[in-house]
């Protein structure tokens, strides 16, 4: 490691006030899901145009509630994209149903729903997409899509907050959609996310849902008709979350910022492949590149901790699902999904965080360019 500070790959920006505010919780005594957990619902169902919003101990929770909340089972089937965190495939599995990998268009790096077509059967149930680095799937042709086979979509929109979609925030309309607000996403609540969902009568099966499938009734007596597990929010989360939001359209400009400077200072002769320059609709969670290793003498992995000796964090986002082991037992293999397993192969997550300088852009750019060109073959 040089003497330079140490850039990591991201870092979430948490002002003064939402300190304090968390503390003043710890000192409240009210822990767990209260008062600042509704203040935040509210003030992101204000954020997503007045839809109800239920939020919860994580994106991956939000995701299972969705899946649940279709009522998708043993025996259903659901089309995914191979290109995203394991969770995307994991919920489903976890249901007891099928996911369904469909490649990747490989310059969005999004799912190619033209070639989802081929993936439907007569078990197909729902879909659900991924905004990669945050990055929309584009949302008129994902619901023509879903609508012409009468499939329900649980948007995973973990990476998205913020982005938009023919000129409509992601969330502000759709059918139901999962945010992330992990460490290292747009905003954070440290670990957590939400659901937004249709109306109210699916709210409150979500609200039942997210904490084991309880109601009480007035004399406090408890029933459960539905099992369900523990996917609710604490107040803890819901205060840091209810500072991130308030920030988030500027954590969002100063992204783009960044991701402008990284077109500008990325060497051509480098033969990165780089994202596709959306400004108007991408929220720039992430800067991906994918290095051209047929040209160079080293593997990813060796790229990674060249750059880490120099001092600046990488990422790798992600590899291919359909090839991790539990998925090859259930027949996923090599070349299942050609665009995917390329890009998830040579893809590296570069630096990208609010709170960086342009000097650090061009810091990353050098040492990437330095890198490359020591290891061309």
């Amino acid at each position: 490691m040089t003497d330079t500070e140490y850039l990591p790959f991201t870092r979430p920006t948490i002002d003064e006030a939402t300190v304090a505010g968390v503390a003043g919780v710890l000192r409240s005594g009210w822990l767990t899901t209260g008062r600042h957990c509704r203040e935040f619902e509210a003030a992101l169902s204000d954020f997503f145009g007045g839809r109800p919003v239920r939020a919860t101990n994580s994106g991956t929770a939000s995701l299972e509630l969705g899946l649940a909340l279709c009522d998708i089972g043993a025996g259903d089937e659901v089309i995914t994209t191979p290109l995203s965190w394991a969770a995307t495939g994991n919920v489903i599995a976890r249901r007891g149903a099928r996911p369904v990998f469909v490649d990747v268009d490989p310059r969005t790096r999004n799912i190619d729903l033209a070639r989802a077509e081929d993936a439907i059967s007569p078990v197909t149930r729902a879909i659900v997409p991924v905004d990669l680095a945050g990055l929309p799937v584009d949302r008129e042709a994902l619901y023509d899509f879903a609508n012409s086979y009468n499939l329900r979509v649980i948007e995973d929109a973990a990476q998205s907050i913020g982005a938009t979609s023919g000129g409509r925030r992601i969330g502000s309309i759709g059918d139901l959609v999962s945010f992330s607000f992990h460490a290292n996403k747009n905003m954070t609540t440290g670990e957590g996310g939400c659901l937004v969902l249709n109306d109210q009568a699916e709210a409150d099966r979500c609200e039942r849902l997210r904490l084991q499938g309880v109601t009480r009734d007035a004399d406090m007596g408890m029933e459960i008709e539905e099992i369900s597990g523990k996917f609710n929010m604490t107040d803890i989360a819901a205060r840091i979350g209810l500072g991130q939001l308030a920030s988030l359209a500027g954590f969002n400009a100063r992204r783009r910022q960044l991701a402008r400077r990284y077109f500008a200072a990325l060497e051509p002769s480098l033969n990165l492949e780089l994202p596709v320059a959306n400004f108007e609709q991408s929220n720039w969670h992430m800067f991906q590149v994918l290095l051209p290793l047929d040209d160079l003498a080293i593997s990813r992995g060796e790229f990674i901790r060249r750059m880490h000796a120099l001092g600046i964090g990488i990422g790798v986002h992600y590899p291919v699902m359909h090839l991790f082991a539990a998925y090859r037992k259930a027949g996923w293999k090599d070349g299942d999904c050609p665009h995917a397993e390329r890009i998830g192969a040579r893809t590296v997550t570069l630096p990208l965080f609010p709170a960086m300088r342009d000097s650090d852009v061009d810091r990353v750019c050098e040492s990437v360019g330095a890198v490359l060109r020591k290891a061309a073959r």
